[in-house]
């Protein structure tokens, strides 16, 4: 399907996991592409693999939560590729696991920091552009642990609920202007940051037990979140706006208690 062609995407934290695979299916689907983060050469790998696909892509060096580099971005995009239509605010981050009673003030606004401030300079910079450009779509990143407790560290969660919340009142705030925002909730996914716990499945020869809470009896492919964007981009989605949308095997939608009996 080419349901993107002629559209301009901007990707943050393109350069691996969710992001990487967002940026190659969007790609896949007709959109010129420009891959963001902090670290030049796995966004040059991005771009490289989408190059060798057949698709239009180039990659810039920022920090998601720096306006000006943000705006730099933007600018690039417009520049290189004639316009904006879709921005995937993809980057963020998690913390270790440490004991709640042990985690820090500082810790805290860390996670705010990476994961909501960075979600609001993209609906910021990428809303302003849209409006003045006929519209868009803006598609933050979440998480389910967002949603109940103990599906990620606390501060992690906590700063997750805050891009939901943003998610809604950016939608609200672009009423009347064409430009779309909503988020997608990834259960568990093999990314960067959740590589540690799946090796360590890996090594404990318990691979067979992730994701086997959800009704979908797996964890979650950086492909299956690509998918979604791909479809919250597109006007296959012309009517979705400030939703919440679980990517997640069904997780959200139970009471995890062990085994599924039937």
């Amino acid at each position: 399907m080419m349901r993107l062609a002629k559209r301009r995407a901007i990707v943050t934290g393109g350069g691996s996991g969710i992001g990487r695979a967002s940026a190659l299916r969007l790609a896949e689907e007709g959109a010129a592409v420009l891959v963001v983060g902090r670290t030049e050469a796995p966004l040059m790998e991005t771009a490289r693999l989408i190059r060798e696909a057949n698709g239009t892509a180039d990659y810039h060096i920022a920090d998601a939560s720096d306006e000006a580099a943000i705006q730099a971005a933007i600018d690039k995009c417009v520049a290189e590729f004639g316009g904006l239509e879709v921005f995937f605010a993809n980057a963020g981050n998690t913390d270790s696991v440490t004991p709640f009673l042990e985690q820090t003030a500082a810790q805290w606004e860390g996670m705010f920091h990476d994961n909501v401030t960075t979600a609001f300079v993209a609906c910021k910079l990428a809303g302003r552009h849209m409006i003045a450009n006929g519209g868009g779509s803006i598609i933050l990143n979440s998480s389910t642990g967002s949603l109940r407790a103990r599906g990620g560290t606390e501060a992690y969660g906590a700063a997750k609920a805050g891009v939901n919340h943003l998610t809604m009142t950016a939608a609200c705030a672009f009423a009347g202007n064409n430009v779309r925002v909503n988020a997608i909730l990834p259960g568990l996914t093999e990314t960067g940051l959740t590589k540690p716990m799946f090796d360590w499945a890996r090594n404990a020869g318990k691979m067979d037990r992730m994701g086997k809470l959800t009704p979908m009896q797996r964890p979650g492919f950086v492909e299956d979140m690509a998918g979604v964007v791909a479809f919250l981009a597109s006007d296959d989605a012309a009517y979705v706006d400030g939703q919440l949308i679980p990517v997640d095997g069904g997780i959200s939608a139970t009471h995890p208690a062990g085994k599924f009996v039937y």
